[in-house]
């Protein structure tokens, strides 16, 4: 929780930043606008690019903040109620969906790989897998006695299963620009 929130918190800070700059000045240049695939500022721009009225970011400054801290409090010996491993697990949820939507919308829709973004990605994927994974070993989100074989085997795999998630993502990313990854050899 502590990694995965600040590396989210960082990226999503960088993202803030960098559309700031953009609106005091339309001639910055962002870190992250590298060319015609790689670039985040038709992103920003983008309807995509503020899904609930305000910049995406400012999701990400939020609730990564919120879970590096709890993920501090935890490594210092906090123990958690349940309502709050529950709240954790639906906002991760959450996030991991959005996720999913936005790089559907990367990926199809806007034609740009975003490189903050795709941070962004690795580590709500991440904070989703492993949280789930916690609170399901942990009885704090109840398995069902039929899933428990089933959790045994997600919990023995959980780092290949993770890497097998990231590489669907990565498939789709290569088939999308393929034209581009072969220009660049």
């Amino acid at each position: 929780m502590v990694l995965t929130g600040i590396i989210g918190w960082l990226a999503s800070f960088r993202l803030a930043v960098d559309e700031w700059r953009l609106l005091k000045d339309p001639d910055h240049r962002p870190s992250c606008d590298i060319d015609a695939v790689i670039g985040c500022v038709e992103a920003m721009f983008s309807r995509q690019g503020s899904v609930f009225g305000f910049p995406n970011p400012m999701v990400g400054l939020g609730a990564f903040a919120v879970v590096a801290a709890l993920g501090l409090a935890v490594l210092g010996g906090a123990r958690l109620n349940r309502w709050l491993w529950w709240g954790l697990n639906a906002g991760a949820l959450a996030g991991v969906v959005f996720t999913h939507w936005f790089i559907h919308q990367s990926l199809y829709e806007l034609g740009r790989l975003c490189p903050y973004c795709m941070v962004v990605w690795f580590v709500t994927i991440a904070l989703f897998w492993y949280l789930t994974l916690h609170t399901l070993r942990h009885g704090i989100v109840p398995v069902p006695s039929g899933g428990r074989r089933a959790l045994a085997v997600a919990l023995e795999n959980r780092a290949l299963l993770l890497a097998a998630w990231y590489g669907v993502i990565a498939m789709l990313v290569l088939t999308r620009f393929w034209e581009y990854w072969i220009g660049l050899l």
